[in-house]
């Protein structure tokens, strides 16, 4: 503490020392200041002005019109900005009154069990077991969409599909008989038609151009619950049906995470204008924001092919395939149950073909390795599928395989799907 005064006082008196000598009078020191002054003002204003000569565009950026409005940029979305607070209520009320509760109903016979039917049974049970068929009256609830303001309702085929009487309830509460014009299961779309005119109808957009991200309003009746709505975003596009769990379906659907419930299928799916993008169909169980939908372009294609034949004619070539790979290939060359031996690593692996099928009559057999159909590569068994399905029944294709290490061409007249099952 001592050495940091001494040293203070010491560099003080310095200061003082430097500040009087050669010091002037004290009348001059006003002029000294007035002096430097006005030097100093004169080097900045000049200074000034020659930065403005030599970057004239910095001056203009850095010093704007007190009058110029301040620019944002221009930004182009298809979402509404998040302040639009009302979208799905607008949505709602455009929509919600086209949107349609189907209830369903069938009877179903139960057959007596033949062993019901043995005298040595019935010794032991006599008229408590039932002789005759039993028949009971199976009921369900569904949702669906007007798409003609003259009362044709598009719904899932599971819907009505077998039953005895169909009744459509609108929002404003009336009820009508509907008549089945036709259903799909291998898509599972139907058509319903009720007397009635004026009738509000929905807005059908384009599933063709959906893209991740965009939002997603789910309007129908799940669980009883009439006019219910849930709202996401489109989660995927293109699922194939194999992924969602019903491999027996031809669809590419759109994955959604607005919440989907038993009583939502045939509801529709809208977009933020309200569009109809897709039709609500199916939930994997278990799962929570894993809906699907059918996209709206392959429903009403579907529709219409209905409304104009009553059915659907999906052609098929009646083959079980899976997709090649170095650990599939590994593990069939291991089993010593399997019949194939499989050299190929990549492609599409015929499993089995079935009998009498169209694939059958072609030539085509059991460790075939598709690599090809009509010249075009397919890379899954989705890619097959959608080949055989934008063919015609008995059109030609042309499927390029490898067997037994040899690349061939086998011609294949595809076949109308049996309606007791689906397959490719």
């Amino acid at each position: 503490m001592k050495t940091l005064n001494s040293d203070f006082n010491r560099d003080s008196q310095q200061l003082n020392t430097a500040s009087h000598q050669g010091s002037a009078p004290q009348w001059q020191k006003p002029f000294a200041y007035l002096s430097m002054f006005l030097f100093g003002a004169g080097v900045t204003l000049t200074g000034a002005q020659l930065l403005k000569a030599q970057n004239p565009v910095s001056s203009a950026i850095a010093t704007p019109p007190a009058s110029a409005a301040p620019r944002t940029p221009e930004v182009q979305t298809r979402l509404p900005l998040p302040s639009d607070a009302n979208f799905i209520s607008s949505v709602v009320e455009q929509v919600g009154p086209a949107v349609v509760r189907i209830d369903a109903s069938k009877t179903v016979k139960a057959e007596v069990p033949e062993v019901f039917k043995d005298p040595f049974f019935r010794r032991f049970f006599g008229d408590r077991v039932p002789m005759e068929p039993q028949e009971r009256v199976v009921s369900g609830t569904g949702s669906g969409f007007i798409v003609n303001s003259n009362g044709r309702i598009l719904t899932n085929a599971h819907v009505v599909d077998g039953a005895d009487t169909v009744d459509v309830v609108l929002k404003d509460g009336r009820t009508f008989t509907g008549k089945v014009l036709g259903t799909d299961p291998v898509t599972d779309v139907a058509v319903v038609e009720i007397d009635a005119t004026n009738l509000p109808t929905v807005k059908v957009g384009d599933s063709q151009r959906l893209q991740p991200g965009e939002w997603a309003i789910a309007i129908g009746n799940p669980l009883g619950l009439d006019n219910t709505v849930t709202v996401g975003i489109i989660s995927a596009t293109g699922r194939s049906s194999s992924q969602v769990g019903v491999p027996d379906k031809r669809v590419n659907f759109i994955q959604t995470d607005a919440a989907i419930n038993p009583g939502n299928s045939g509801g529709p799916l809208l977009n933020q204008r309200g569009e109809v993008i897709g039709m609500n169909t199916a939930i994997i169980q278990g799962a929570q924001g894993l809906g699907f939908a059918i996209p709206i372009n392959r429903a009403q294609d579907i529709s219409d092919r209905l409304i104009a034949n009553g059915e659907v004619e999906h052609p098929y070539l009646g083959i079980q395939m899976v997709e090649l790979s170095a650990e599939l290939k590994a593990q069939i060359n291991r089993d010593p149950n399997s019949a194939l031996t499989v050299d190929e690593e990549q492609g599409i692996l015929i499993v089995k073909v079935m009998p009498d099928s169209p694939a059958a009559e072609g030539g085509l057999r059991a460790g075939d390795v598709i690599q090809k159909i009509n010249g075009e590569l397919v890379a899954d068994a989705s890619a097959v599928q959608q080949q055989v399905e934008a063919s015609r029944v008995g059109s030609t294709l042309q499927v390029e395989v490898i067997r037994n290490g040899q690349m061939l061409n086998v011609s294949v007249r595809p076949g109308a799907i049996p309606t007791a099952k689906a397959g490719n």
